[in-house]
């Protein structure tokens, strides 16, 4: 069987919004010696509650890779 990736979503989940922007960071230097470009990204903050008061926060990292 012959295949080939041609676009691929990573979602990762980091702590805060820094981490969120060095990871992102580190995908778009990454990209060209890996060989793929960056199609799209972003980054949502996340909560979780209980009984209306926030009791975990982080980030949710999507990014979208695509192979030429």
């Amino acid at each position: 069987m012959n295949y080939e990736i041609m676009k691929q979503t990573d979602e990762i989940r980091v702590d805060t919004e820094e981490e969120a922007k060095a990871l992102i960071e580190n995908f778009k230097a990454q990209a060209e010696a890996n060989g793929y470009e960056i199609v799209s990204y972003t980054s949502t903050l996340k909560e979780k509650k209980s009984k209306g008061e926030v009791i975990d926060s982080y980030y949710i990292v999507k990014i979208v890779k695509r192979w030429n």
